[in-house]
């Protein structure tokens, strides 16, 4: 993802674990207060019996990223935190359409400038404390407080004014104008407990793991690089009941152990995401349901425009139209993907195709190379180790080798690719995966996320103050606050055609998710386009 991904001015290690486990992109231990004692990695999913037994779920992405809901990207986090926490109003996994949470209903004007919501009567934290009105302006003051950088701020900031308390279980928040998108992004805004998270160096403990929230799960354990448990918990008496007494996850980045976990009669987990496209066939036969969500998720390539040649535009299209991205797809993908015709993947409701669209294309490829007079050029692609993206770079290398661009794949882990960007080392290009959906589908979200003055992004690409870059960041702003839907649509899909144009950060190709799980034990099962798994509609079968 990073997840995994990133945002502005945030002190490196907090970047770092906020960006390191979102699906593909901190450090932690396990922390005394929120373990219940080791939990065995090895649990087969049989411990208990009948409705009792635990569910075991494998997750592709690393569970050592950040688990603050403020600050993180991380697949695995982020996955887990839904099951945690609440907003007040989140949003269906699938579709993002918001439902009350911890708010007891979705204001009726979605284009008012002012939202109440009621927090709902017996609503309690994991550790028994009640949820009150105080605990929601905490997490919001955190989110919009000028002095503290979060990643949530970028989704919050342009257009909520602030919260205000009302009564102890009310709470009222004013917008800057008119935002219907603004109550989706309100899932993204998990409301913690005050008497936690405002004592000195808990919000450290939440990067590390400590997470205490009201949704219909708690952690009960938290190992780092091994595996997070979870327990129904009891008193939740909100609108997406626990099915499952106990949930154990584990965290597993490389793809052969996660595909045997859940494959074989002696399978020792019900459910896996991140599903290698090979593997596919094999489990199908096994009994397995396979299935795919198509989304963001993409191969994007980033590019150090203050290293030479790669400030020339025309350097950067080059190396994307030498792509043979239909290639690609079919050998690295096994079919399960599409070239970029957009930013935005096919499916999202903003998508129009660019007027710049890289399909393979050598011959222009050559003239543009040598219209900026660039010759004998040699590329290092600093890439994630990501599985799949891995499958991709030999058809990425093999493109730019026929075209006389001598290239050197130096694949990392994600971990190590981005610590060196946020200890601003030099580079030439990244390439690595990412997938907004794990905040939202509008558009609007999906390129601010990306692109921005302050954006971590673009401090990576240096490319912020460019003349382009600072004209773009106005069009975009002016796109959000426009309150016409199909006006507002159309200014997108007009400042797209300039990021497809720049080339700066841009996808290669979006490809789907692959989750697999055993129908004879699980129903309510759906897959998922972005990184992790949603289990709270899923029940034993």
């Amino acid at each position: 993802m990073r997840d995994d991904d990133v945002s502005p001015a945030v002190p490196a290690p907090r970047r770092r674990s906020f960006l390191r486990g979102a699906g593909a992109l901190g450090a932690g231990a396990v922390l005394a207060g929120c373990s219940a004692g080791p939990e065995s990695t090895n649990d087969t999913g049989r411990g208990g019996s009948g409705r009792n037994r635990t569910l075991t779920a494998v997750i592709g992405y690393g569970n050592d990223g950040s688990w603050d809901p403020t600050q993180t990207a991380s697949a695995f986090a982020m996955a887990a935190n839904n099951h945690v926490y609440e907003g007040l109003l989140d949003t269906d996994p699938i579709t993002r359409v918001p439902y009350p949470a911890l708010g007891t209903e979705v204001p009726a004007d979605p284009n008012a400038t002012t939202w109440r919501f009621g927090i709902r009567r017996g609503a309690a934290f994991h550790d028994g404390k009640p949820v009150t009105a105080d605990d929601v302006v905490f997490v919001f003051d955190r989110i919009l407080d000028p002095g503290t950088q979060t990643l949530a701020k970028g989704f919050f900031a342009g257009w909520l004014e602030g919260v205000r308390k009302v009564d102890a279980r009310t709470v009222e928040l004013k917008l800057r104008f008119p935002f219907p998108d603004g109550l989706s992004r309100l899932t993204l805004a998990k409301i913690m407990p005050e008497h936690v998270f405002s004592r000195p160096g808990a919000w450290d403990d939440a990067i590390k793991g400590l997470a205490v929230g009201s949704g219909p799960y708690r952690q009960t354990a938290h190992h780092p690089k091994s595996n997070t448990t979870f327990e129904a918990f009891t008193a939740y008496n909100g609108p997406r009941k626990p099915a499952f007494r106990k949930m154990n996850w584990l965290t597993m980045v490389d793809a052969a152990p996660r595909v045997a976990k859940i494959s074989g009669t002696g399978a020792g987990a019900q459910i896996a995401d991140n599903i290698p496209y090979a593997n596919i066939p094999r489990l199908e036969q096994g009994g397995l349901r396979v299935a795919g969500g198509a989304g963001m998720n993409n191969l994007f390539l980033m590019f150090n425009t203050r290293r030479k040649p790669f400030d020339d535009v025309r350097v950067r299209q080059a190396l994307h139209y030498a792509i043979d991205s239909e290639k690609m797809v079919r050998v690295a993908l096994k079919g399960h993907g599409r070239p970029a015709s957009s930013f935005l993947d096919e499916g999202n409701p903003s998508h129009r195709r660019a007027k710049t669209v890289y399909d393979h294309d050598p011959a222009k490829a050559k003239a543009l190379l040598k219209a900026a007079g660039v010759k004998h050029l040699e590329v290092e692609i600093l890439a994630v180790n990501v599985s799949w993206i891995v499958d991709c770079l030999p058809t990425l290398k093999a493109s730019w080798d026929a075209i006389g661009v001598r290239t050197t794949l130096a694949p990392q882990e994600t971990t190590a690719v981005f610590t060196k960007m946020d200890q601003k080392q030099d580079y030439q290009v990244v390439a690595a995966a990412s997938n907004p959906n794990q905040f939202g589908l509008d558009a609007d979200l999906i390129m601010h996320y990306n692109y921005g003055p302050g954006n971590l992004w673009m401090g990576y690409t240096r490319w912020a103050g460019d003349p382009v870059a600072r004209r773009l960041f106005k069009d975009m702003d002016r796109a959000t606050r426009e309150p016409d839907p199909a006006r507002k649509r159309a200014m997108v899909q007009d400042y797209i055609d300039v990021v497809a144009e720049q080339a700066v950060l841009y996808p290669v190709v979006h490809n789907e998710l692959m989750t697999a799980w055993d129908p004879r034990k699980l129903t309510g099962i759906r897959a998922q386009p972005y990184p992790g798994v949603n289990l709270l509609r899923a029940q034993w079968a």
